[in-house]
């Protein structure tokens, strides 16, 4: 028996116009319409399924009347839940108030307004609590701050939108009290022993990150007007190096703000008023600072180095800047590390000293302050230059040292020979004339290139056995033929170590045949000075 009445047939057939179908049909038709219904509602309940749901729905019913090729039923795709109404006359009797849409008046509404395309667009809304001025944030005037601190716009469709002022960047009297402490003492006491102390602070202590873009702005305001006052400029140079070493703060954002005043300490052409103001260690100081900015964010800003070198070689290569601006790129530049001197210094180095060389000879030069500036300048090339051929040579693998025993080859066997330091003088006469060759000539293998017979000469001359006449034996009274298998072993140890020292020296001078050629070129442009920088290995090698 069917579980669908077969009254429910009847209506169902009135409903599409069938009015006389007789009962027997209706009983007939029950069960199919069951059978229907189930396999319809197993459909839904796999599409509920796979879609990860607990919750049957409508669109679940038409995804399987899909799948079962039936048009699906329209009018119930809804998300909202079903509005019922009570029956009147009756407390348990509810029913769908499901209103009837006239066609017509759902062609002549209005369409829609069509949505906008996707887009991402990302700007700062604020930096550090601080809104900036761009488009995409409103400006400060606009939105003047009624009595609620709040104000009220509306779009087009007519919806009200709160708007907040920004959020004022507020210190706490602590900061505020350590911010004025720092600023006196880097202004008027950087002499004192607290103010190193006061570095030691900054440099360490945590919770100081809001205060960087204030002292960003002191660092830029005071760098601007006082280029005449030494202490000043060089205490802020500490602050900025505190200020990098602090590993709380993150000063990348502010980048931007501290590098013009620190290349301006570097390149400018006038620090400090006074005679005795020791300008080249400030440019000395600055320069390392730079490097060590290059060096801990070149990673994040990959135009920075680029940027700051082009700054450099601009104010190097400028005949019209003064020789303490010329001495502040170099510095800056030999900082940046040997690589960017050997591309950007050392071309043009030799044209430069051209230039140099007037400004360092007495009879042409009788200011003695430029003559000590030109000096300065010269120096500094110098050690520029010295330290990028060094780190060139260094680059030369260690040739191995002497074997602790001198090897005699001949054109038959090995013979070894005891050291000479070992022997005295007296006994180094009494010896035979090979083993006195052996000792008191170069030790180490016989060039590769000598032929046998230059070899012979040198060396011994051979047995009518057809052995090679030997020092003196063994006091064991050990044979010749015992000593060839010995000396086997170690001719070919010799030889191994020949062809490791070959092949060693062919790939040094394959590879680093420019170091030479850059040792010559410098050497001819400073003479015996470049020397002191080349080490005594490498020096003999070349030598």
């Amino acid at each position: 028996m069917s579980i669908v009445p077969k009254e429910n047939v009847e209506v169902i057939a009135q409903s599409i116009g069938i009015n006389n179908l007789s009962p027997d049909v209706a009983l007939a038709l029950a069960p199919d319409i069951e059978y229907r219904l189930r396999e319809v509602m197993q459909e839904a309940i796999k599409c509920m399924r796979h879609s990860r749901r607990t919750r049957l729905t409508a669109d679940d019913v038409d995804g399987a009347l899909n799948l079962r090729n039936v048009e699906p039923i329209y009018g119930y795709v809804s998300g909202g839940p079903l509005r019922f109404k009570r029956a009147t006359g009756h407390r348990d009797l509810f029913y769908i108030d499901d209103k009837d849409v006239e066609f017509k008046d759902v062609i002549e509404a209005p369409l829609p307004k069509a949505p906008l395309d996707t887009g991402i667009v990302c700007h700062w809304l604020a930096i550090e609590g601080v809104q900036p001025a761009i488009p995409e944030n409103a400006p400060v005037e606009v939105l003047a701050a009624p009595s609620d601190s709040k104000k009220y716009e509306r779009k087009d469709d007519g919806i009200p939108v709160d708007i907040k002022l920004p959020v004022k960047h507020i210190l706490s009297r602590e900061l505020q009290l350590y911010f004025d402490k720092i600023t006196e003492l880097v202004v008027s006491r950087s002499d004192l022993v607290i103010f190193k102390e006061a570095l030691v602070s900054l440099a360490t202590d945590s919770g100081l990150h809001p205060l960087v873009p204030y002292f960003t702005c002191f660092i830029a305001d005071e760098v601007s007007r006082g280029l005449n006052d030494y202490p000043l400029l060089f205490a802020l140079m500490r602050v900025v190096r505190s200020l990098l070493q602090n590993p709380h703060m993150h000063i990348e954002p502010y980048l931007h703000q501290l590098m013009p005043s620190v290349v301006t300490c570097l390149v400018a052409k006038r620090l400090g008023n006074r005679f005795a103001d020791n300008h080249w260690e400030l440019r000395d100081f600055t320069a390392n600072l730079v490097a060590s900015i290059c060096k801990r964010f070149g990673h994040v800003y990959n135009t920075l180095q680029s940027r700051l070198t082009k700054t450099l070689v601009n104010a190097f290569l400028d005949p019209k800047r003064t020789l303490t601006q010329h001495y502040g790129a170099i510095q800056g530049l030999a900082a940046l590390g040997p690589s960017v001197v050997r591309l950007l210094v050392l071309p043009n180095l030799e044209s430069y000293l051209r230039l140099l060389e007037p400004e360092l000879l007495l009879d042409k030069q009788k200011n003695e302050m430029k003559r000590h500036e030109a000096w300065r300048v010269y120096g500094a090339l110098l050690n520029a230059a010295g330290q990028c051929i060094y780190d060139r040579l260094k680059m030369f693998p260690l040739l191995p040292s002497p074997a602790p025993q001198s090897f005699w080859r001949t054109s038959q066997r090995v013979i070894t020979m005891p050291n000479k330091r070992k022997g005295s003088v007296e006994h180094m006469e009494e010896q035979p004339p090979l083993k006195k060759i052996a000792t008191d000539g170069p030790t180490g293998l016989v060039p590769t290139n000598s032929s046998p017979s230059h070899m012979e000469v040198e060396t011994a001359t051979p047995a009518p056995s057809g052995d090679t006449v030997a020092g003196p034996l063994s006091s064991s009274g050990q044979m010749p033929n015992e000593s060839v298998s010995n000396s086997s072993s170690r001719r070919d140890r010799a030889a191994g170590r020949s062809l490791k020292k070959s092949a060693l020296l062919t790939q040094v001078w394959k590879d680093d045949l420019n170091s030479g050629h850059l040792l010559v070129s410098l050497f001819e442009l400073f003479g015996e000075d470049i020397l002191s920088f080349v080490p005594a290995p490498e020096m003999c090698l070349f030598l």
